[in-house]
């Protein structure tokens, strides 16, 4: 961010400060309410004056919160309103969010968004082009570590092996993981997650980082995760190099970030080009993205299908 960028953003949160102290003066003093325009609550752009934007924890949430702030200050200098972040302590949270309007805008995986479109209106924004495919899918994979004799799928799809999905919710860390277990050979039931066989043993770890460690200390035989994910870890350390390895993996269409419809279209418009006219190479690194581009409620259609095959769009 360059230092006129700097001196705008400052100048505009001093000006929102400036005008709540002035509305919270009237109102202790009056009784009435102030807001900056006719509408109310909403700035001259169709912009709610605090825009909610939520996020699944695909990672803990405290980092989730920390590494999104920077797209926050982003969005907010663009749009000229305040934005706050909000990360649920799982996928469910963020679509109750959605659907009790506690959130305007959010970030989800494509079977969050397939699940949440179901209790609230969602028009879908945009996604990344993402850094390792150069489009805008990205894999789910299926590791075990890299000792273990295990070369194929089929291996452990058997009697006494374990297997680990990360939220139940998650795109790539448990829909599509499913997918790769039942074109092998599993039977896993669409009424009880947890129940794969002839696999003996399904966990949920919650996400895809807990999903690793579990595999990386022999406490599951496999895992299913984001493979981008797994690449971070391993540039973190926290993961050492080359001791996961990928036995299977599948494209998965990247995650939308979405609106609620009733917003309406001015503020789907300034939200979405706020997206696309990031151009700024660090903050996009720091989203694992090359660029940002439209994305349609059709693109989401084999989520929904295989959602709905395995019993999990329900599942929200």
């Amino acid at each position: 961010m360059t230092t006129d960028q700097i001196g705008k953003w400052v100048g505009a949160r001093q000006r929102r400060r400036l005008i709540g102290a002035i509305c919270a003066t009237f109102l202790a003093l009056a009784g009435v309410s102030c807001t900056n325009d006719e509408a109310g609550t909403e700035t001259h752009n169709g912009i709610p004056s605090t825009l909610r934007l939520g996020l699944i924890p695909n990672i803990a949430p405290e980092q989730q919160r920390a590494k999104y702030q920077p797209l926050a200050d982003h969005l907010g200098d663009r749009l000229g309103v305040q934005v706050d972040l909000f990360v649920a302590a799982d996928y469910a949270g963020v679509v109750a969010a959605l659907a009790g309007g506690r959130i305007d805008v959010a970030y989800l995986g494509g079977l969050t968004y397939v699940q949440a479109e179901r209790q609230v209106d969602l028009t879908p924004l945009a996604t990344e082009i993402d850094q390792e495919t150069g489009t805008s899918r990205y894999y789910s994979a299926i590791m075990v570590r890299q000792k273990a004799p295990t070369q194929h799928l089929g291996e452990i799809v058997a009697p006494g092996r374990s297997f680990a999905f990360g939220d139940v919710s998650s795109t790539s860390g448990s829909l599509y993981p499913r997918i790769m277990l039942t074109d092998a050979g599993a039977q896993c039931s669409t009424r009880k997650m947890d129940e794969c066989p002839p696999l003996s043993s399904i966990t949920f770890t919650g996400g895809h980082d807990a999903t690793a460690q579990a595999v990386l200390n022999g406490k599951i035989d496999a895992g299913g995760i984001e493979l981008r994910i797994l690449h971070r870890l391993e540039r973190e350390g926290k993961v050492p190099a080359g001791a996961l390895r990928v036995i299977e993996r599948r494209e998965v269409q990247g995650y939308p970030w979405v609106i609620r419809t009733a917003l309406g279209e001015q503020a789907r418009s300034a939200v979405m080009a706020a997206f696309t006219s990031i151009d700024d190479p660090k903050l996009l690194d720091l989203m694992r993205a090359k660029s940002y581009t439209a994305v349609q409620a059709s693109d989401y259609d084999d989520i929904r299908h295989q959602a709905d095959r395995l019993g999990l769009r329900a599942a929200a």
